[in-house]
């Protein structure tokens, strides 16, 4: 095994439950000539018994961050820290709180085959285990559960058909 594979093993001797609960996450899609703007509103609470001090933690890998907000108040970038990985946000809330997130990826780019990305003139998306981190900042791991809402907008004549969880939709006017 190389150095790489040792290095990203994850063994259950150091699992810790996520300190967040998260009730609703509401994704949005714009897909744009070049690039995709991700918007996403994610409801959430301390766990029982997790720290009350803890930093929220979120995984984003090759995103654009042009927005930070809880509940509708901009986040301070001295209230944050992103290490092109790793988003941590301090002073968190102890009850239910809304963070609020837009990202730019540019699928087109993407040729790690996960996330959102573009392939023969199609969108398509590929997020286990790991890839949703390459949309938008999320935890992204597999305990992690959470109810979801996705709406994908896009050019309807470049994009006449979507195809989202095997529903057929058709393209809104942008």
């Amino acid at each position: 095994m190389g150095s790489d594979a040792a290095k990203n093993t994850i063994f259950l001797a150091d699992y810790t439950p996520f300190g967040f609960v998260l009730h609703r996450t509401d994704l949005r899609v714009f897909l744009h000539e070049g690039y995709a703007r991700v918007e996403a509103d994610i409801e959430l609470e301390r766990a029982i018994g997790s720290d009350p001090d803890a930093s929220l933690t979120l995984h984003g890998v090759d995103l654009e961050l042009e927005s930070l907000a809880l509940d509708d108040c901009p986040i301070s970038e001295a209230a944050y820290r992103f290490d092109g990985e790793l988003l941590v946000i301090d002073g968190c809330p102890s009850g239910k709180f809304r963070l609020s997130t837009k990202v730019r990826i540019y699928p087109e780019r993407n040729t790690a085959l996960e996330g959102l990305y573009s392939s023969n003139g199609m969108y398509c998306t590929q997020c286990e285990a790991e890839g949703f981190r390459k949309i938008t900042f999320y935890p992204d791991r597999p305990d992690v559960m959470s109810r979801f809402t996705t709406r994908i907008e896009a050019d309807k004549t470049r994009f006449p058909v979507l195809l989202a969880n095997g529903n057929l939709m058709k393209s809104a006017d942008l």
